[in-house]
């Protein structure tokens, strides 16, 4: 064997060290994450997950524990955003009501958060959107702009690649009379791929609703079955009794 293939060997436990060691140095250097954001993260999504669910007492419980842990730090914004959050999920399942723990913290609210609580209260002003996340501007525009929604209108909300914000644009877009057969069914692919049956329910039952005034009695039916499956638990409804054989 030559020398440098000997030497190469001998070095590489060596070098395997001096790695470990540089990042074992660089993971220590970085200060542990607090264990109130920890638990808040972890309330904050179990919360959002349990609303979206239907599950309203689990998502009372885990809500009230991310406030607690929140309030560990004394931030009111942090609080108000908090908040901001359990509002959104409501919203985003047609659930339209005074976002009221937010508005307990408004006066010591960051701008960004004032002009998301505005959004989601349907009175956005204008020159507050460019404070709402970038990917949320385009549709908070069109709703500024008012009038009828069109199909290529709908097309703003696919954009948007989180479903939260989609659902709760397509919300904020009915809410202002601004619905489109569109949106209320892309809203619904988008409640029914993340499994979220409160917000699927609620846009469901627009949809029927929507079948029925428009005089399709056929797609009515299949969307009420929908929401008969949804609302069963997956059970299938008996099977109609055969009539017996004439004699």
């Amino acid at each position: 064997m030559n020398a440098p293939i000997r030497f190469a060997r001998r070095l590489r436990p060596w070098m395997l060290g001096a790695v470990m060691a540089l990042l074992l140095g660089a993971c220590a250097s970085q200060p542990p994450v607090p264990d109130w954001r920890v638990n808040a993260q972890a309330a904050s999504e179990r919360a959002t997950s349990a609303y979206l669910a239907g599950n309203t007492r689990v998502a009372n419980l885990e809500f009230d524990r991310m406030r607690k842990e929140v309030a560990r730090t004394g931030d009111a914004g942090l609080m108000a955003r908090a908040e901001l959050l359990r509002c959104s999920t409501q919203v985003a399942s047609l659930v339209f009501e005074p976002c009221s723990g937010f508005e307990a913290l408004r006066a010591d609210a960051a701008a960004p958060e004032i002009a998301y609580a505005n959004y989601l209260a349907g009175r956005l002003p204008p020159q507050e959107l460019t404070l709402l996340p970038s990917a949320q501007q385009p549709a908070a525009q069109r709703l500024l702009q008012g009038g009828a929604i069109s199909s290529g209108d709908a097309a703003l909300l696919p954009a948007m690649d989180q479903p939260l914000p989609r659902l709760v644009a397509a919300a904020l877009w009915f809410q202002a009379g601004q619905g489109h057969p569109a949106v209320i069914t892309l809203a619904v692919d988008t409640a029914s791929s993340q499994g979220w049956s409160r917000p699927l329910l609620a846009w469901l039952q627009v949809q029927a609703r929507h079948a029925e005034s428009a005089g399709d009695a056929v797609e009515a039916r299949r969307v009420r079955r929908r929401i008969e499956l949804v609302l069963n638990g997956g059970a299938l409804p008996p099977a109609a009794p055969s009539k017996p054989a004439a004699p």
